[in-house]
């Protein structure tokens, strides 16, 4: 019988935590079953960076015993988990590194990788603050011969490295481990992949990147935009802004309630690819919006007095009654879309803008791929359409059921799956994910899970 491993993805949202735990065989990595999935609201995050460790620690607690119910009695065994980061401060900037082969035959090998990705990462960061998360490769360069896939097993006697390093704030990195730790379960940085990354590898084929596509995962209160060409990655952005603003906005608006104006959105919100047009009225009952329990008297209708029979043996009359305004919200569709639009806009500026940074406007063939909650709202794609002047689709987990086949969930899902490239594991780089790295941290897993 196939040795088994449990791989837990949690994603920890401005909004929403979501959690996925999935059965995988130890020796490929191939996932055998999902056997938990699972969002609750979350707390002590502000626009993707864990501000209140301790807040997030009450809603992590006790969550590997509640997956363990979902498998009876059954032993979970060996787990791996993989928490994602997010945030305005990943940054990702250039490196170099440089190292003679070490091997007398002169032919790159395993640890010859290791080492000038090292030598990469130990580049003078611009701030004493920052920690790298992950090394990404641009250019392999072998005794001055260039455009090199990947140097493995390849003759030769100085390698050099052009390549990018992912980094995050510090304090963003400790409050995340501290927080996962403290609610019982134990990760360190080796752990913790960045949520654009995570993304990339539950939506983006290699075709996709081999042509030239920008991921962009529109979440609660930020925005990323990575965008890759020949395998690649050429640039990575968080903007704090998200789809709440679309919210706050239409509560400022509309002078309503946040809770309100959230249900406002998700019944009667979309964006327009032209102006605005129409003077539809939508009325409706704050209080049902609220969730406050209705009257039962009172069977709301759209004049602006009811009916009410009042029956007896012997008598019946009807009574007016007059409904009370102050119970109700009276807006247009064109007041809404125009709300939506400017924020919308502004989102995809910001998009446009970072594309443009990197001379890529209008020439990435693989399009636009947009994720996140913010992707589902009625017209974002068409009108990314027409502000990219590009191909544009939703991007959903690739490989899953269908139950989670939504673009809410493609962070989480990228968490669980294991980074496998076809060119030999020379595409990017982390020490706990790649080697005797990884290795050694299945067994220090296992080690952790003996222990009573």
């Amino acid at each position: 019988m196939a040795k088994t491993q449990i791989t837990i993805g949690i994603d920890i949202g401005t909004a929403v935590i979501k959690v996925l735990a999935v059965k995988k065989d130890f020796e490929t990595g191939k996932i055998l079953d999902v056997i938990f999935l699972d969002k609750i609201k979350s707390s002590g995050v502000q626009k993707g960076r864990v501000r209140n460790p301790s807040e997030v620690i009450k809603k992590l607690q006790g969550l590997t015993e509640k997956i363990e119910q979902t498998q009876g009695s059954k032993k979970l065994g060996i787990i791996d988990y993989f928490v994602s980061v997010n945030g305005s401060k990943l940054q990702l900037f250039p490196s170099r590194g440089l190292i003679l082969v070490g091997r007398a035959d002169q032919k790159v090998a395993e640890e010859d990788i290791q080492r000038i990705y090292q030598n990469a990462r130990a580049m003078n960061l611009q701030s004493a603050n920052k920690e790298i998360l992950e090394v990404f490769p641009r250019e392999w360069i072998l005794d001055g011969e260039r455009d090199i896939k990947n140097p493995l097993n390849l003759h030769g006697a100085r390698l050099e490295l052009e390549a990018y390093l992912l980094s995050i704030f510090s304090s963003d990195l400790e409050n995340l481990i501290e927080s996962i730790n403290g609610s019982g379960m134990e990760i360190d940085a080796g752990d913790v992949i960045a949520s654009p990354i995570a993304d990339a590898r539950s939506i983006l084929t290699a075709d996709q990147k081999e042509l030239g596509v920008a991921l962009i995962n529109i979440g609660s209160s930020t925005t990323s935009v990575s965008v890759y060409e020949d395998g690649k990655l050429l640039s990575l952005t968080v903007f704090p802004v998200g789809s709440a603003n679309i919210t706050n906005d239409i509560a400022i608006g509309f002078k309503t309630e946040i809770e309100i104006a959230e249900k406002i959105k998700k019944e009667y919100g979309a964006c327009s690819i032209r102006e605005p047009s129409g003077s539809k009225k939508i009325e409706i009952d704050i209080s049902s919006f609220s969730e406050v329990e209705e009257n039962p008297v009172q069977d709301i209708e759209d004049n602006f007095f009811e009916t009410i029979d009042i029956s007896s043996k012997k008598t019946k009359s009807t009574v007016k009654v007059k409904k009370d305004k102050s119970n109700y919200l009276s807006f247009s569709q064109k007041q809404l879309k125009k709300i939506i639009d400017a924020r919308v806009n502004e989102i995809y500026d910001l998009i446009g803008n970072e594309i443009k940074k990197i001379g890529k406007q209008g020439s990435l063939p693989g399009g636009i791929i947009l994720t996140g909650g913010g992707a589902k709202l009625p017209g974002m794609v068409e009108l990314a359409k027409k502000e990219f002047n590009l191909p544009c689709r939703i991007g959903y987990p690739k490989g899953f059921n269908e139950q989670i086949m939504d673009p809410v969930f493609s962070t989480v899902c990228g968490l669980v799956l294991d980074d496998f490239e076809e060119d030999g594991g020379a595409s990017e780089y982390s020490e706990e994910k790649t080697g005797m790295g990884k290795i050694f941290s299945k067994i220090g897993n296992f080690i952790r899970n003996l222990a009573p």
